[in-house]
Order: C-alpha cells, then structure tokens, then sequence
C-alpha cells in the first residue's frame, strides 16, 4: 500500500511539531475548540488529530495517516478540484441561512439530526430551511436513532422532499441492514461502520449499506482510502470521503485522496474549514462548489496566534508518543 520510506524516529517525528487550539463558530460534536498536531516532514505537513476520548489504538491510525503526507506526500491525483458539500450542524433553523453563507457555491448539504436533547421536529424543521438554499440534502445521524425511531425520521423528513441518502442513521452494522430492508426509498450511507470497524467491508457484505461515507485519518492514510475505495467498488458501493473536522493541513489530505479516485459519484464531506473561526492556513474558496486540490503550507503568524496552551501541547506530544510506540509495535507493509 504504501512506497517504501524511512519510517521517522519519534524525535524527528516532533522536530517541527506545532500543537494549536482552533476556535469554532458554532458547536461541533460537543465542542467549540478543535485541537490538533501537526508535524512536518520531507514531503509537508501532517496533521494527528483524532478526538480526544479516542483510545491510542484507534488514534494510532490518525497519526499513521499525519506521517504519511509528511513522509510520503499524496498519491497521483486524477483531478484538480473536488465538489464539496456544506455542513450543517444540529443548530436551529432560523441560523442556517447565516452558517451557509460559508459554503459559497455548495450544491449539497450534509445536516446534523438525532442531536441528544432534541426532537424528531426540530430535524425535520433543519432539513426543511436548508433546502430552501441548496438543493441535495443528506443527512447525519451519527448512529442515534434505533431502528424505529431512523425509519419514522427518514419518513418524516421525506415527506417535504427527498434525502441524497442518510449517513449512519443507527449504531450497528445488523441496524443498518434492518433500516436498509425497510423500505423507506433513502440510500443509507455507512461511516462509523466503516472507519471504525476492525472490518470495514463487513457493513457493505452484510447489506446494511448503499454508500461508504470513508475519512483519512482513521484509515490511516490516504493511500489506504485509495485502495479500500477499490475493493468497495467491486460491491458496487460508492464512496464519499469526508472530513474529521480536519485543520487546513488534514483537509489537503482528504482533498489528495478523493482526487485520486477513479470514480467520485457524490460531493465529499470537506467544506468543514467554514466551522472554524480561524485556520492556519488561508485556503481558496470553493468555486461552484468546489475545492481546489494542492499542498497546505500554514501560515507561521497564524501557527504562533492559535498554538495551544502549554499543558495541552504538553498532553498532545505524549500522546502522539504513545501512538508512535503502538506503530512500531505493528508489521506495516512496505514500512523500512
């Protein structure tokens, strides 16, 4: 999967390394403040951010993916620019219009439904004024619904239009088969049954999945995007790769990797750079909604202006410490 290089020392690994503290505008998976470490290498920055109550082997893949663009770079790309859809959070309706003013020209929009605390109303309400600006819509439960309450949401919400298809509308691979099975005449989309699955075909073998929604990071890299959207194909299963709300740098990443695919059917989930207040690197904007495909070089200032706090710098480097311990532990092909 990947070319042979010299896989880095821990010290070379944090010579260059920056730790930041990113602003939200708006609550993000229960955060305003996203983290991450990024790290450079002979071929550019990398970027290890998996969130913070992630255990190290689940994160271990994170920094994998952060080595590779630093080490390696990315793979050949098939084209220069990749359409993007815009994300909506589980925020209310009457603040959409403001938050979709940062996903100029997107075509597509992912929304948030099945938020702790809020109601089946509330989504439906969400759905309904995003599509009054953009006309695709899908929607992201993050595996919050059983499989009645998913079939009741995707109907209700349907009623006033159709959905390009619903990510992870239940927890388990068996739920999603169940959903799918249900007749309601929305694609259902796989993404935590994928990036988190110590199989990440098995959703797809089951049924329980019309389309893989797959990340960078927690695959370990782009090149492992690459080649799972390979054996995805030969189900006949689309992929969408898409954001972990990814700084400037792990956003290139993503960028690098759905260009590099044969075949990109849908918009990619990574628009996300319009959550943050500030990034540390000034990006163009998606035209016609999409994203310019190229290498990310942070901006020193903005590096300096949003470095994390000691401690946290602190609590990140050992972190990626422990990680770095767990890769040398595993046989990685094609690692010397």
């Amino acid at each position: 999967m990947f070319p042979s290089f010299d896989f880095p020392s821990f010290d070379d690994l944090i010579s260059d390394a920056v730790v930041l503290a990113l602003p939200m505008r708006v609550r993000f998976r229960g955060i305003m403040t996203r983290e991450a470490l990024l790290v450079r290498g002979p071929a550019g920055w990398g970027e290890f951010a998996p969130f913070v109550e992630y255990d190290d082997d689940e994160a271990s893949q994170w920094l994998l993916a952060g080595i590779e663009a630093a080490w390696l770079g990315p793979p050949p790309a098939l084209r220069h620019a990749v359409p993007v859809n815009a994300t909506v959070p589980a925020i209310d309706a009457s603040a959409v219009p403001q938050l979709l003013e940062r996903f100029p020209g997107a075509r597509t929009a992912k929304v948030k439904v099945a938020e702790k605390g809020q109601s089946l109303a509330q989504d439906v309400a969400r759905v309904n004024e995003v599509r009054r600006h953009i006309p695709n819509v899908r929607v992201d439960a993050n595996g919050g619904w059983s499989v009645d309450e998913a079939i009741t949401a995707l109907r209700a919400i349907t009623e006033d239009g159709e959905l390009e298809y619903a990510e992870q509308p239940c927890a388990s691979v068996e739920e999603l088969v169940s959903v799918r099975a249900a007749g309601t005449g929305v694609r259902i989309a796989a993404d935590e049954s994928i990036r988190r699955a110590e199989d990440p075909l098995r959703v797809v073998r089951a049924g329980g999945a019309d389309v893989a929604v797959v990340k960078v990071p927690p695959l370990g890299g782009m090149r492992a995007v690459v080649a799972l959207s390979a054996q995805l194909a030969d189900y006949g299963v689309p992929v969408v790769v898409s954001s972990a709300l990814d700084t400037a740098v792990g956003m290139s990443a993503g960028l690098a990797a759905a260009a590099a695919l044969p075949r990109l059917p849908f918009a990619c989930g990574l628009g996300t750079g319009g959550l943050f207040v500030r990034d540390i690197a000034v990006t163009g904007a998606a035209v016609d909604g999409a994203l310019s495909v190229g290498a990310v070089e942070p901006d020193p200032v903005l590096l300096e202006t949003l470095a994390a706090p000691a401690d946290r710098r602190d609590w990140w480097l050992e972190r990626a410490r422990r990680c770095h311990r767990i890769l040398g532990s595993r046989d990685l092909p094609n690692f010397v």
